[in-house]
């Protein structure tokens, strides 16, 4: 959403978005103070650069001390210090004033908005937005706005009261401003993307990190970590790289911008050396008294001050119009009637998903109870499909619902963990079952009696399970799904199993689906064909989903 800004009243229709706009507002009156305060600080400053320059070139020319410039140095030398003083207390407290407004405001928009919008906005962006981004914008609209108004008025009266001793000198400092200017159009557009950018890589850190702390034990229980840990260093990567990238386009213009000032005062500085030593006839820099050239010397630094202040806020600019931008989907209205898209489906199952690499994948819906297999060739994203019913991945786009009460799942796959110990242990992990249902579970998968893994549910299981095959691993964790309650989720559990062996998991599985949702994604036809619904991945869409 976007609403008029201030500009817009005098007939300048530009449109900005909700949170700037209400940060404006907060700023507006305690900006005028501010800029009221920067004017007489500015005043003070051009007042101690005279009292200064006539008491130093009285002091060299007649050796006598000018009483009068002595007075009026310390009085605006402590005009002048007051005056920084109050004007740093005022922007820091006005800059809380904004943030405290905008988040504020977030949060009784949040309140306020529709629990199913609410939801469907990032969680680990809006958290790390209201920390940041509220900042941001007050740097925008205080900082930046007063640099802003000083680099128009500073130059201005700096000019004028050079001009007063040589306006030749006046002329050749208004030179050097159109470079500036055009540099920061220049620098404008290349610190903006960097900006956004980084706001972006922020958001989509923070995101990633809130949804992989969310659905952390089944990353864990499903062997994830080093794939997750790799993604989140991406992001971590991208957001360092952004913040650099800022970093280097503002010191980039901050160095510059002193390069052109140094310039300028050294031309200054030559011909005023070159008209005092009578070596050169240049109007407006010979015959000046001693005093003024001290004062355009003096004048000169101060004349380039305002633009040195913009250039090391100007990054602020950038930074806040990113976070009024990242903030839109809180501030804006119409979150409380925007269509429902991505939010969770009204029945159990999946609405529009799309899958990294495999490309769309038809709605269908999912039992209380039953056995679910996903099929289709390899690459067809059978795999990943599960990892996102498990909450474990996010898709690209769509989401999903699964049934019943949000009990733990179980993951089963070729690499499940298995901790050191004894198999009744490895069996019983995570779970209260009693050691009658651990044999019988046990008895079930064919493990108490495994001829090559002699003990029973003594059995020993080595640091890193090295001493167990992956089929065994499977038919452990098969084990302990018949110990939980929870949805299940399968990851070509029968695959390096031989006949016998996949025939007693398949029986298994199939047990457990009649109290609770199983999910298997399989090449296992035999498994398939024992499956209360199929969904077929990689096949013509009419196709894709037999019941």
């Amino acid at each position: 959403m976007t609403r008029r800004s201030p500009r817009a009243r005098s007939g300048r229709a530009s449109l900005e978005p909700a949170a700037l706009a209400l940060a404006h507002g907060v700023a507006r009156a305690g900006l005028s103070r501010l800029h009221g305060l920067q004017a007489l600080r500015c005043a003070a400053t051009l007042g101690l650069a005279v009292a200064l320059a006539r008491l130093a070139g009285t002091l060299i020319e007649t050796g006598q001390l000018d009483a009068i410039a002595l007075g009026l140095a310390g009085a605006c030398l402590l005009a002048g210090a007051g005056l920084a003083s109050a004007i740093e207390a005022r922007s820091a407290a006005l800059e809380a004033e904004v943030a405290v407004a905008l988040i504020d405001a977030a949060e009784a928009r949040l309140a306020a908005m529709p629990a199913r919008a609410a939801a469907d906005l990032p969680r680990g962006a809006v958290i790390a937005g209201l920390q940041r981004h509220p900042g941001a914008l007050a740097r925008l609209v205080v900082g930046h706005a007063a640099a802003r108004r000083m680099m128009a008025l500073g130059p201005v009266l700096t000019a004028g009261a050079v001009a007063v001793v040589s306006w030749q000198a006046a002329s050749a400092l208004l030179l050097a401003t159109p470079v500036m200017i055009v540099f920061f159009a220049l620098v404008g557009g290349m610190i903006r993307d960097r900006a956004a950018a980084q706001e972006a890589a922020l958001g989509r850190l923070a995101t990633q990190f809130a949804d992989r702390v969310r659905t952390l034990p089944t990353i864990l229980a499903a062997h994830g970590l080093p794939r997750e840990t790799a993604k989140l260093d991406r992001w971590l990567q991208a957001y360092a790289d952004g913040t650099m990238g800022v970093l280097a386009v503002a010191f980039l213009n901050a160095g510059v911008l002193d390069f052109f000032a140094s310039l300028a005062i050294a031309i200054l500085a030559v011909f005023l050396g070159l008209g005092h030593l009578g070596l050169a006839e240049i109007p407006g820099f010979a015959h000046l008294a001693l005093w003024q050239s001290l004062l355009i010397l003096l004048l000169a630094p101060e004349y380039f001050l305002p633009f040195r202040r913009y250039a090391e806020l100007y990054h602020a600019k950038a930074e806040g119009e990113a976070a009024a931008e990242a903030l839109a989907g809180v501030f804006s209205e119409e979150a409380e009637t925007r269509p429902e898209r991505g939010l969770a489906p009204a029945v159990p199952g999946a609405r529009g998903l799309v899958l990294p690499h495999a490309g769309p994948v038809p709605d269908f819906d999912l039992p209380e109870t039953g056995l679910v297999a996903l099929t289709g060739p390899s690459g067809a994203g059978k795999s990943t499909l599960l990892r996102m019913l498990a909450g474990v991945e996010a898709p690209l786009s769509g989401a999903v619902r699964l049934p019943g009460p949000g009990r733990p799942a179980t993951w089963v796959s070729l690499d499940t963990p298995i901790p050191a110990g004894t198999l009744g242990a490895a069996i019983a992990d995570g779970t209260l079952a009693a050691p009658e249902a651990v044999a019988a579970a046990a008895a079930t998968l064919g493990l108490g009696d495994d001829s090559h893994w002699p003990g029973g549910l003594d059995a020993p299981v080595r640091a890193g399970a090295e001493n167990l095959s992956g089929g065994q691993r499977v038919r452990i964790a098969v084990a302990r799904l018949l110990l939980r309650p929870g949805t299940a989720f399968c990851d070509e559990p029968t695959a390096k199993l031989d006949p016998e062996n996949a025939a007693r998991v398949r029986q298994a599985l199939a047990c457990a689906a009649r109290t609770r949702l199983v999910i298997v994604a399989t090449h296992d036809p035999a498994l398939a064909a024992m499956a209360d619904r199929r969904i077929a991945l990689g096949a013509i869409p009419c196709e894709r989903q037999a019941a």
